[in-house]
Parts: C-alpha cells; structure tokens; sequence
C-alpha cells in the first residue's frame, strides 16, 4: 500500500467509510515529488477527539519517512506519537525508534509503541485504538 500514491490516497479516501465513528477527515496526500508524498490533516470523531496527522512518505521505497501522530480531547492533549530516538531511554528499546507519549509529564514520559511501523499504514491502528480506548461504548 506505500508502493503507490494513487493507492495511497484510495486507501486515506476512503477511511471514513471502514470507521463509522469517524466524523470528519481533512486528511490530504501533497505529492512533493514523482515517488513521494506528505499526508496532512486530521481524522474528528465524537466526543471532542481529533487525531491530527503528519506523515513523510517515499513510495518508491514503500516506507513512510517520518511521522506524527497526536491525539485532542477537545483543546486538550491527550497523547502523541513520534519516532524521534531517545538511544539513552533503555525502556524503548524494544519498539526503537517508535514510541508513545502519554501523561503525567506527557513531554517526558514515553512507552513502546509496538504497532507503529515505517513498512505499513499506522492509521487504521490508530482509529482502533481511539475507537477502543477514548469513545463511550
């Protein structure tokens, strides 16, 4: 699915149609060369939640480049996800460079975050877990 932006955006258009909580999607595919792609916007669910997204793409290599993924309840953040390397943080190692940042200290405190993946779309992970964890049953 990253080997093609037109694949791509089938896959970002369509989104709201696979997760009925999804309200709103500004998410857009901004070519920025002939094999390469930035993905900006936000996904808006009920209840105030907002997932913001930033993702740098290279399809000929079939990996996203660099990403950023944070999570609004509202004005308020409630977490984020980024994969800038912490080398000297020992309990990130196992999903290195991949990790989540969550509160107290959201800043500071981070924790593994095994689904994200340079190889593979990390979006619908990331509405799963927002259906799962954030949204009233």
């Amino acid at each position: 699915m990253l080997t093609s932006g037109e694949e791509y955006e089938r896959f970002i258009y369509t989104l709201p149609n696979r997760y009925p909580n999804t309200e709103v999607s500004t998410l857009h595919l901004i070519p920025t060369g002939a094999a390469a792609g930035r993905l900006m916007g936000s996904v808006t669910f009920g209840e105030g939640i907002e997932l913001r997204v930033f993702e740098a793409i290279d399809f000929a290599a079939g990996e996203i480049l660099d990403y950023g993924y944070t999570v609004y309840r509202g004005q308020e953040k409630e977490y984020w996800y980024d994969p800038q390397e912490h080398p000297g943080d020992p309990s990130l190692a196992s999903t290195f460079p991949h990790h989540k940042h969550v509160p107290p200290n959201i800043k500071r405190n981070r924790v593994p975050a095994p689904p994200l993946s340079f190889e593979q779309p990390n979006l619908p992970f990331l509405i799963e877990e927002i259906e799962r964890e954030l949204l009233s049953a």
